[in-house]
């Protein structure tokens, strides 16, 4: 059998604007999903002649929900402490190195605490704009699987959340980390948000169902990927170890299961609906 072993040693940032300010790939692929994520919706709401108001005012939602979500998510589901000992770090881009703070940028965001932030921002501006809730998250749904495969192939340039080794003469090796080849986890999730993203566009347009299908099918598909994921990636934190499943994998259960609920939920035809056909 022929090796198949890649060999990645790309540094993390890109460049240095005024030999200062780093530039990171991470930032860079994240800016391009969000931007991604924009134009697509944009086009939805132009399409369903929604006023330009309102989604301005969606996207400001969004991405304060996504931020503030994914940061506090990280600190709260795997570094619970870092709230008292530097919470200075949290929201600003900086750490503390050699009794002074220096630009680090922001380097922690989990996307299950994004997806809650989102959730609350979405109840906020369906409050505001009186648009539907579930509507909503059914447009939001096509877009995030998208944005999610641009940030997972941010952890790939920055050689993070690096899979276990395969013990085989195939795998990356990321050379900044050690010299295994090892599973190359954040691509094996890009390509599976790039996956649901198609069938997002699929179902937002032959639509069919109530409001919430769209979004129960997207939770069911992307946090069951996101789980599946798992068992190839490496534990971010200690006290994952010797869990059987890791703390990624147990927030992705409430996740899909309400994504089971959404999907059911006014689309299946009652019990007595489905005894009366066959009679």
């Amino acid at each position: 059998m022929t090796a198949f072993i890649i060999h990645w040693s790309v540094e993390p940032e890109l460049i240095k604007l005024f030999g200062v300010l780093p530039i990171r790939y991470y930032g860079l692929f994240f800016t391009v999903g969000i931007g991604l994520a924009y134009y697509v919706i944009s086009r939805i709401y132009k399409k369903e002649n929604i006023p330009d108001e309102q989604f301005e005012r969606l996207a400001i939602y969004v991405i304060l929900g996504t931020f503030i979500g994914a940061r506090l998510g990280h600190f709260l589901f795997y570094q619970p402490m870092y709230f008292w000992e530097a919470p200075l770090e949290v929201f600003l881009p900086i750490a503390k190195v050699d009794g002074g703070y220096q630009f680090v940028g922001y380097m922690g965001l989990a996307s299950h605490g994004g997806a809650i932030g989102i959730l609350l921002a979405i109840i906020l501006y369906c409050q505001k704009t009186k648009l539907g809730f579930l509507w909503v998250l059914d447009r939001l749904a096509v877009v995030v699987p998208l944005t999610g495969a641009f940030i997972r192939m941010g952890n790939f340039m920055n050689s993070e959340m690096i899979g276990k080794p395969t013990g085989a003469d195939y795998g990356v090796v990321f050379t900044l980390m050690d010299d295994l080849p090892r599973h190359p986890g954040q691509l094996y999730e890009a390509g599976a948000y790039l996956i649901i993203f198609a069938i997002m566009v699929a179902l937002y347009r032959n639509r069919t169902k109530q409001d919430g299908f769209i979004f129960g099918i997207f939770l069911i598909l992307l946090f069951s990927a996101r789980f599946c994921v798992e068992y190839v990636k490496i534990e971010q934190v200690s006290f994952e170890k010797g869990m059987a499943l890791n703390m990624g994998q147990w927030l992705s259960i409430p996740f899909i299961l309400c994504g089971i609920f959404l999907a059911l939920y006014k689309n299946t035809p009652p019990l007595t609906t489905i005894l009366n056909n066959k009679n």
